[in-house]
């Protein structure tokens, strides 16, 4: 099958198709999702080696358990011992021997084929298109927030970046009640939020004021997210920790200690919470969608990644010309 495989140098390969497991399903992909983590990988982050992607749609067309065949499916990125203390916790995200999709010692969905465990898989329901199902992932990401931290409906927050994570946590957020303001450098993306009905500010241009936020949403995707959002959460407030990136972030640690500021990381989230807020309309996804390229372009994919005007980029191994297949 081909794939895309980085090995220090990304490039489309001819690889092995998966041979799954007693208890694993071959997935075929019909569509996969650049993002951040992605492109951090190929700066050096968590030294992964192999096939990249984690974010996806696809087909079951191979599995042991007949009722998964043919069944459209999304997958949860983390595939856990289930044996140690954390996994029987219910913490299986955080097993010490877990592998992660794309990002630990597992090959990612920059393929044609991806082999996961049945227990990673949740179902696509009918209503929800091929477009929309491949965002599960980071809107579950995006909603893990709520499951983390009580949020008021008087909250004043700021989620800091305007690219698709920042746009879908902040869409999420704002369904929840809060007053949330997008803070980003970026004309076209600020625009995009205020066609999804948000509150939008220019970085560097806006009066932003310090300390005037209770909750900070730090998903600018780059080690200086963190020192600005610490100058913008009020005292005994939240900066929420959404970026992962290679370099080492500094910050002034005494504001953090005077000020009494939490800092809560913030990574994987519940699928079928997210799926709920896509068949529901909560969180629109499609504006998002930059471009739509076939698998043998991965590489003009990334390139395009680092465009100021890009939001998502797709990639679609059934559908060389770059349209994708069919919703249902």
């Amino acid at each position: 099958m081909k794939a895309l495989y980085f090995d220090g140098k990304l490039e489309l390969r001819e690889v092995p198709r998966p041979r799954p497991a007693a208890e694993e399903a071959l997935i075929q992909i019909v569509l996969a999702g650049l993002c951040g983590t992605d492109r951090e990988i190929l700066k050096g982050y968590s030294k992964f080696r192999g096939i990249l992607g984690h974010e996806f749609v696809g087909r079951v067309v191979e599995c042991a358990n007949k009722n998964w065949l043919g069944k459209r499916v999304v997958g949860e990125i983390n595939v856990a011992c289930g044996e140690c203390e954390y996994c029987l916790w219910g913490l299986g995200r955080h097993c010490p021997r877990r592998t992660v999709v794309g990002i630990v010692n597992r090959d990612g969905v920059f393929a044609e084929y991806v082999a996961l465990p049945i227990v990673n898989l949740h179902e696509v329901p009918p209503e929800i298109p091929d477009e929309e199902a491949v965002f599960v992932e980071p809107v579950a990401a995006a909603a893990e927030i709520l499951e983390q931290m009580p949020f008021s409906h008087t909250r004043r927050t700021a989620v800091l970046g305007d690219g698709r994570l920042g746009l879908l946590v902040a869409q999420v957020l704002c369904d929840a009640g809060g007053e949330v303001t997008v803070i980003g450098k970026h004309a076209f993306k600020l625009e995009v939020a205020r066609s999804l009905g948000l509150k939008v500010a220019r970085a560097g241009e806006d009066n932003l004021s310090a300390a005037s936020f209770t909750v900070v949403v730090e998903a600018t995707g780059s080690p200086s997210g963190l020192a600005e959002a610490l100058r913008l959460v009020e005292p005994r407030g939240t900066v929420v920790m959404k970026s992962t990136f290679r370099d080492l972030a500094t910050f002034d640690t005494a504001k953090v200690v005077v000020d009494e500021i939490t800092l809560l990381g913030s990574r994987c989230g519940n699928f079928s919470k997210a799926l709920d807020l896509l068949r529901d309309g909560t969180v629109s996804v499609r504006p998002l969608i930059s471009k739509t390229l076939p698998l043998e372009a991965g590489l003009e994919a990334f390139e395009y990644l680092n465009d100021p005007s890009c939001l998502k980029v797709l990639l679609s191994p059934l559908a060389p010309g770059g349209k994708a297949g069919p919703g249902k």
